[in-house]
């Protein structure tokens, strides 16, 4: 061991008389710890509200959405099997895309209304079950053998806000109508609700409604043509990369465009928010960097004559430095490993036993989403070390240009 770090490693074991000092460094190790723990308990806890929001979103949207220039889709069976056989595709399903008016006996409500193709819409909507989709294509096939009713799928919200359950009749009303002598005449037909999905976002809830594809061509008299094409990706973090294959395999007038670009507001604002929470619980661990910064310069005031005798023996400037550095290192150090140890602890926790509950009426999820990512923990507790670091630089730096003779003589 070199005399720098031996001779800071008694300094560490402050001597009786040094009582004040060595409480400053346990406060110190104390708010380095605290400040870390925070930071990593905080950070996880908004990795896990961005994970789940983002796999919910992913549940009821596409990764990436084809759509042609100008109007509709029209060879959408040719142009679904080109998608599918670009690199980087699951699956790939057709769908209608608009925006009705559903009426129940009770009440009306607007809604979005998807068309989609049970057959192949499990492989790309994983919200819906596949007995749902069952469900809907048997009623399909009834409707043409039998003119009964088709069916529809609400969201849990829309059939509650309708007032309607399972096997009940809703109307959708559509403006794509017909022009009568009367003028404009609204198009309405009667479905049944075959069943009912929560993805447990309001927005999807209390807004969606799907029918079959051909009943959707229907109503909105289509014909053969569709709204776009939908796309899953094996790869979500690659959905860029595979839409832009898809378009340069298409050609123009197609376009795509994949779940990140269509979400892009919430997830920036979910990074900004990460990112400011990120430097105010920062400020704690500052805050301990000024206490460990104190308790340097008061060392140097009391060890002024054992400086002086060390500069006196020899002693270089960046030697003197590396004293007092390497204590203030092994506190930033003791706090930062603490921290991350009591952090990881509380995550495993609140994701074991999940004891923060959170009220049903404000949030979507019932318990504190937790997903400690190690790239997080890496940069927090770098950060930690860096700010320690710059903490010593000053005291370190008196330190080392104290005058050995003027010390001696009025010390």
């Amino acid at each position: 061991m070199s005399f720098e770090y031996f001779i800071g490693s008694r300094y560490l074991r402050a001597k009786q008389k040094e009582t004040f000092i060595s409480l400053i460094t346990l406060l110190s190790i104390a708010g380095v710890t605290v400040g870390v723990m925070a930071l990593i308990v905080v950070i996880a806890v908004m990795a896990g509200f961005e994970s789940d929001l983002r796999s919910r979103i992913l549940g009821v949207e596409s990764h990436v959405v084809i759509m042609r220039h100008g109007g509709s889709l029209y060879e959408y069976r040719r142009i679904s099997d080109q998608v599918e056989d670009t690199d980087g595709v699951e699956a790939a399903t057709p769908f209608i895309y608009t925006q009705v008016m559903l009426r129940s006996s009770s009440n009306l409500s607007g809604a979005v209304l998807r068309g989609i193709d049970p057959k192949s819409a499990d492989k790309v909507i994983k919200i819906l079950e596949i007995g749902v989709l069952q469900d809907l294509i048997k009623t399909h096939d009834r409707e043409n053998k039998q003119a009964s009713v088709p069916g529809i799928i609400l969201g849990k919200e829309l059939a509650r806000n309708l007032g309607v359950a399972k096997g009940d009749a809703v109307y959708l009303i559509s403006s794509r109508g017909m022009i009568s002598p009367m003028g404009h005449i609204p198009v309405m037909k009667r479905f049944e609700v075959i069943g009912v999905f929560e993805s447990g976002l309001y927005e999807y809830d209390g807004s969606l409604a799907y029918i079959h594809l051909y009943q959707a061509q229907k109503v909105l008299r289509m014909a053969d043509s569709v709204t776009g094409i939908e796309a899953r990706v094996n790869d979500i973090y690659d959905a860029k990369n595979v839409a832009e294959k898809i378009v340069a395999t298409l050609g123009f007038p197609y376009w795509a465009k994949d779940w990140m670009q269509m979400n892009r507001n919430l997830f920036s604002a979910l990074k900004l928010e990460k990112t400011v929470m990120f430097i105010i619980l920062a400020l704690i661990v500052l805050v301990a960097a000024f206490n460990i910064a104190s308790t340097l310069i008061m060392m140097v005031m009391g060890k002024t004559k054992d400086i002086a005798i060390l500069k006196a023996m020899g002693a270089q400037d960046g030697s003197i430095r590396k004293i007092f550095i390497f204590k203030g290192m092994v506190i930033g150090s003791v706090g930062t490993t603490l921290g991350v140890c009591l952090g990881f602890i509380l995550c495993k926790l609140l994701e074991k036993y999940k004891f923060i509950e959170l009220p049903g009426d404000v949030y979507y999820i019932s318990t504190l989403p937790v997903r400690l990512e190690f790239l997080d923990v890496f940069i927090i507790a770098t950060a930690a070390m860096v700010i320690c670091f710059v903490a010593t630089i000053y005291p370190a730096h008196q330190a080392s240009k104290l005058n050995p003779v003027e010390a001696i003589r009025y010390g």
